[in-house]
């Protein structure tokens, strides 16, 4: 995709946690693609979409096809979620529009052979920001042994001008899960 400055992959094992090894172990994936931001430098924008129309899919592709590539297949792909980080010359809802639309999205479900809703951050920062991903089941959204957080940053981005959009996703829930579906919490609301 023409204007990626440069793309980012960051990759974790966890083997033990708690004390007690992870079997198997836990992989968190964060694929960030570093791009100018389209709207910065310019008076305010009234309607973001026609912008949106020029990368919103080939940017969830690009990003999709990357992190599923990282596990080596949809299958081992359980959890996942999307963030995206403004530089300082950006609004908000710059960050926003890169991430919240279905040509973004339905590409990563359908690679992701998903359903559920990805889950997000937007916010604005400079050079090294941490880049914060959520996450949840990528088929049953509710499901709180998948609820994930995944952090990495990258030191020379975002640049003033410049947007951070990023995907990440875990191959199983939470090591040792024991707060329990929601369904645990309705007799005491």
């Amino acid at each position: 995709m023409k204007g990626i400055r440069k793309i980012h992959t960051s990759i974790e094992e966890t083997r033990v946690e708690g004390g007690r090894d992870v079997a198997p172990p836990l992989t968190t994936v964060i694929v960030a693609a570093v791009m100018p931001n389209p709207w910065a430098g310019r008076p305010f924008v009234e309607d973001l979409h026609p912008d949106i129309l020029t990368f919103a899919s080939d940017l969830g592709v690009l990003l999709a096809d990357r992190l599923v590539d990282a596990f080596g297949s949809p299958e081992a792909l359980e959890a996942y979620g999307k963030s995206s980080v403004v530089g300082v010359d950006g609004e908000i809802e710059h960050a926003n529009a890169m991430v919240h639309t279905l040509m973004f999205g339905d590409p990563i479900r359908g690679r992701a052979d998903a359903s559920s809703t990805l889950v997000f951050t937007n916010t604005r920062g400079g050079p090294g920001a941490p880049i914060i991903v959520p996450m949840v089941h990528k088929e049953e959204m509710l499901r709180r042994t998948h609820y994930h957080t995944a952090q990495t940053a990258i030191a020379d981005a975002p640049r003033a001008d410049e947007v951070i959009v990023a995907l990440a996703g875990a191959s199983r829930s939470r090591p040792f899960p024991r707060i329990g579906d929601r369904d645990l919490d309705e007799p005491h609301r």
